[in-house]
């Protein structure tokens, strides 16, 4: 965003949300849906969106086999947020209680798992974010100083998803498991309302003014917001995938892992002088 960010702190306490230990699934799950990477790019990127898709009707249920709590609605006990600089927003805030929800609906619009390095390019849709929590808060948002301590909803449609999962294969057990290292995220929005109550110790003049500015100025609110949105999108969805990843084979999503690597190898080695 061409600004200078002097100090970005953002940290999501899991310890409530994500403590179930899973376990390797020995069997594939009908969920889980088998593609094969050395098939042509287009086939296989077919195949591996309806895959990913399959199991993103499955996994916002929860799964207690592989320790993955429910995800919609999810909770989350604490968000700390610490931004400051010179830019836009300038924030020392919290919310506490948590909880979003729409990922259940989220749509896969396209995912493929790049065959050299196994890792993953991922777009989705997301119909409707909405969060709901308690805050505490002081701070800037744009030209608007921000003070207060109480209830507060975030309310995002039409959320469109860029994701890059960096991924290192590595065996286990006689199983082949992605290890989803970090993930990137890069996101628009096509509309946000948001509600911040008892703003000002309860000035309900300033409060309404203010909730009304932030909302009809959206769009530069979310641009502003994008640094902190994309970290949390990022540690939730980094959470996930390391959960699912952790504990079902990576050998049930690609059902040729041995003959791509076979094939990379002797690549590898037709290149060498």
């Amino acid at each position: 965003m061409g600004t200078r960010w002097f100090l970005v702190l953002f940290t999501v306490f899991y310890q409530c949300s994500f403590v179930v230990q899973g376990k390797i699934l020995v069997n594939q799950p009908d969920f889980v849906k088998t593609c094969m990477i050395t098939k042509p790019r287009e086939e296989f990127r077919n195949c591996s969106t309806n895959s990913v898709q399959t199991l993103f009707y499955e996994i916002p249920k929860g799964n207690e086999d592989i320790g993955l709590q429910v995800l919609d609605p999810l909770k989350v006990p604490v968000v700390k947020i610490l931004q400051g600089g010179g830019g836009p927003v300038a924030v020392n805030a919290s919310l506490t209680d948590v909880t979003v929800i729409g990922f259940g609906n989220t749509k896969i619009v396209m995912n493929f798992v790049d065959p050299e390095t196994y890792d993953f390019y991922t777009k989705l849709h997301l119909p409707r974010m909405r969060i709901d929590g308690k805050y505490e808060l002081l701070g800037r948002i744009l030209v608007i100083p921000l003070r207060g301590k109480g209830s507060c909803w975030f309310d995002a449609k039409d959320l469109d998803i860029h994701v890059k999962s960096d991924v290192q294969m590595r065996e286990q057990d006689g199983f082949h498991f992605f290890n989803v290292t970090a993930v990137h995220v890069k996101f628009t929005v096509g509309g946000l309302k948001l509600h911040m109550g008892n703003l000002f110790d309860g000035i309900k003049a300033l409060e309404e003014s203010t909730n009304a500015y932030l909302n009809a100025n959206w769009r530069p609110v979310a641009e502003s917001l994008n640094p902190i949105l994309s970290k949390t999108i990022e540690d939730i969805m980094l959470e996930i995938l390391q959960k699912v990843f952790d504990n079902i084979p990576a050998d049930y999503f690609l059902g040729d892992i041995a003959e791509n690597d076979k094939r990379k190898a002797l690549l590898k080695t037709s290149q060498q002088p």
